[in-house]
């Protein structure tokens, strides 16, 4: 074989090894990241807290994956990152021009935000014993 196409092999097989890398730059660290940036500038994490956390808890999982060299994995959840980012930027959009699509909160203190008891406590029936006395 020609020297010429054994360098030929292996420049294609040195580009072939580099295309998960390069997928994962252009998915996760410019796609996915700036959408998150796009969600946070949005206010997202206050208006639309559910897809906000979708949204970074999906890069955080590109990341983890990328890291591992399993850079198809952390492109898909690059894509499922981006997707909710996006969704979290509409939905803060529309929660800050109509309070009626605003998230739900509860306030310290109140008693929707208070504990409630395991199990109901009546002062008038008596405790009965786990196990009958020997």
């Amino acid at each position: 074989m020609a020297r010429w196409a054994q360098a030929l092999i292996l420049v294609g097989g040195l580009a072939a090894g580099a295309c998960g890398p390069i997928s994962y730059v252009s998915t996760v660290t410019t796609g996915a990241a700036s959408s998150v940036d796009a969600a946070r500038t949005a206010e997202a994490e206050t208006y639309a807290p559910y897809f906000w956390t979708r949204a970074t808890q999906y890069l955080l999982m590109a990341r983890e994956q990328a890291a591992r060299a399993d850079f198809q994995g952390a492109v898909h959840f690059g894509k499922l990152s981006q997707a909710a980012a996006d969704k979290a930027v509409t939905e803060a959009v529309a929660a800050k021009a109509d309070p009626s699509k605003r998230p739900l909160t509860v306030a310290p203190g109140s008693a929707a935000g208070s504990k409630a008891p395991a199990k109901d406590q009546d002062e008038a029936a008596p405790v009965a014993p786990a196990k009958d006395a020997p």
